[in-house]
């Protein structure tokens, strides 16, 4: 017997807690040659730097653990960087400074004398009118979740839409003790398309081992339902998970790990002239179990349609944490290089299904979403409508477009959660009234409502099981992904959902239902408005950032990059204004500006 296949054997003696209901593993790790250690690669290019994980297959002790990167130049390949094999996990990451963003390059990764593993770097496409982002969620091959089903529509699919970003939200492995044989299965699977483009990966709770993740700041939980807070498994298995998919995002915002040494990775990433917040929305989320009083079969899911939503709404319950407030309040305002921008999410902010699993069971409202605890929903949407970003999540394996509200409806920004690569835990929105102030023709479950916990909400558009849900997998149960295109002339944000099984380049093909939606980027920050400010006649600068800052309470209202030379901003209360034109040193300041009415304008010229 070889080394190699030693070790590929070692790791499929399972006990027999992890065999599948046949008694065969559920998941195999393939025995490969030398010439194959190498899986799959993901990469992010931000302020030129590059970071490059690449995933390989267990190495014997005796194989070297170590992996070179090199890069196609004019006169053949030049190495850039080597980086040792991390175990456990088998990753190893590159970091890549200064690199040059302008251009297209072919890399490969190297180990031994024989494995390779090719891809493209591809240049930022800074200059493109429209930048595309394929977002997708929930890529179970459990058999209770119908399989391991075939990927091969949707990544064909990729290829023909091209997308300049990929962006993974979470459950993109289902196994709860095999993070490791499923992330390589979810690599062989998407490796042809990932290899080539830029990705954004974010584990969500199932990735790391819990059927539900209310991270508590990174406490143990003792139980694997996690109700009451923290993380169920080993803090070496969870940081395995997040090496894995996320150590080739940009570098934390605050690096410092939480409890028990658990690592964090939120971040901001800017491409194509689109500023990327990527949040952890479980990581510092409180558990209801203990905190709020139990109104169902279970500690998350409310039952009784007459309880106060009020009552779970408790003091000291977190959503994002602090650190994550303090990171989107400064990314909103920080506009460099960005023309539009986006939150990159698990989840959507709010309670966004009524039915779970099945049709007769009704859930009021279910604390695993983020429409809990609503205090710490309304304040990460405050802060994210500053910078008048748009909303992409995943986890509720039903597509739906929402225009969130905290005060009043519509007055924050829209999410888009996209359907499940499979999607085999069913939920349906499914109201029992119809939605008030629908547009012209609009069914009756869309329009303004309040979601079980009293979150103002205006769904524009559902994906709902087919009612023969328990026909094809592929085609009657609302599977599929979402595409999101960002014009950044236009300044508008085109939402595409869908199915799988279905060829994007027909002319026949149909997305679900509602699809395509399009908004403008100023309805992100939909509040509206009580006063207006001068208009802002600028010389000198295109498309210049434009700040707001209320004199009385020293907030800053919000930051926008204006796609004109003439700007009228709007603001919230009556009052004095310190409005900030331009970046950094090369900014002009206006202080003392008096609101007025919208129908008597006055002028401010500013000249650079």
């Amino acid at each position: 017997m070889t080394n190699r296949a030693a070790v590929i054997i070692a790791f499929l003696v399972l006990p027999v807690a992890l065999l599948g209901a046949t008694g065969q593993p559920d998941l195999s790790i393939p025995e490969v040659g030398e010439d194959r250690v190498i899986c799959f690669a993901l990469y992010t290019v931000h302020q030129n730097v590059l970071k490059l994980t690449a995933q390989l297959y267990p190495l014997p002790a005796t194989d070297e653990h170590a992996v070179r990167l090199e890069i196609q130049e004019r006169h053949g390949w030049r190495e850039v960087a080597r980086a040792e094999v991390v175990e456990p996990g088998w990753t190893a990451t590159f970091r890549v400074e200064p690199w040059d963003p302008s251009k297209t390059v072919k890399y490969r990764v190297l180990h031994g004398a024989l494995a390779r593993y090719e891809g493209t770097i591809q240049k930022d496409p800074v200059d493109k009118e429209t930048i595309t982002v394929a977002a997708f969620t929930g890529n179970s091959i459990h058999p209770s979740h119908g399989g391991d089903l075939p990927k091969m529509d949707i990544v064909e699919n990729i290829k023909k839409n091209r997308p300049d970003l990929l962006f993974f939200s979470g459950d993109q492995v289902y196994d709860h003790t095999r993070h490791y044989a499923a992330w390589l299965k979810f690599g062989r699977d998407f490796g042809d398309v990932i290899r080539d483009t830029p990705t954004v990966c974010i584990p969500d709770d199932h990735d790391v081992g819990q059927p539900n993740l209310w991270g508590a700041g990174g406490k143990q939980s003792f139980v694997e339902a996690g109700h009451g807070g923290g993380y169920y498994r080993r803090v070496e298995y969870v940081n395995e998970v997040q090496r894995a998919q996320t150590s080739h995002l940009p570098d934390p915002y605050d690096p410092t790990p939480i409890e028990r040494g658990i690592t964090v990775y939120y971040t901001a990433l800017t491409w194509g002239g689109i500023s990327f917040a990527i949040i952890e929305d479980r990581k510092w989320k409180s558990g209801p179990s203990g905190l709020v009083p139990q109104i169902g079969p279970r500690p998350d899911h409310i039952t009784d349609p007459n309880y106060d939503p009020k009552s779970v709404d408790v003091p000291g319950a977190q959503l994002l944490g602090e650190r994550q407030l303090q990171f989107l309040r400064k990314w909103a305002a920080d506009w460099d290089g960005a023309d539009m921008k986006a939150v990159l999410s698990q989840t959507v902010f709010c309670g966004g299904a009524h039915l779970h699993g099945k049709r007769d069971n009704r859930v009021v409202a279910d604390l695993d979403s983020n429409g809990w605890p609503q205090t710490g929903r309304n304040q990460a949407l405050a802060e994210i409508r500053k910078g008048f970003a748009f909303m992409i999540g995943g986890d509720q394996h039903l597509g739906s477009v929402i225009h969130h509200g905290i005060d009043e409806w519509n007055d924050a920004g829209y999410s888009f959660c996209v359907p499940s690569i499979a999607n085999l835990y069913l939920r349906w929105w499914a109201p029992l009234e119809p939605g008030k102030n629908r547009g012209p023709g609009m069914p009756d479950y869309t329009g303004e409502f309040r979601d079980g916990l009293g979150n103002k909400i205006t769904v524009w558009a559902v994906a709902n099981p087919d009612p023969e849900e328990n026909g094809d997998a592929l085609t009657t149960r609302a599977a599929g992904f979402g595409v999101v295109r960002f014009n950044k002339k236009a300044r508008t944000i085109t939402m595409e959902c869908w199915p799988r099984n279905v060829d994007i380049a027909k002319r026949d093909a149909r997305q679900y239902e509602g699809w395509p939606l399009t908004i403008a980027q100023e309805h992100n920050y939909g509040r509206k408005a009580a006063a207006w400010l001068p208009i802002l006649e600028v010389a000198g600068r295109k498309n210049p950032v434009v700040q707001v800052v209320d004199e009385a309470s020293g907030e800053t209202v919000y930051t926008l990059r204006i796609s004109d030379s003439s700007y009228r901003p709007k603001v919230f209360n009556k009052g004095l204004y310190t409005v900030r034109v331009g970046e950094d040193a090369d900014q002009k300041e206006f202080k003392h500006v008096p609101s007025e009415s919208l129908e008597h304008p006055t002028h401010i010229s500013v000249k650079f």
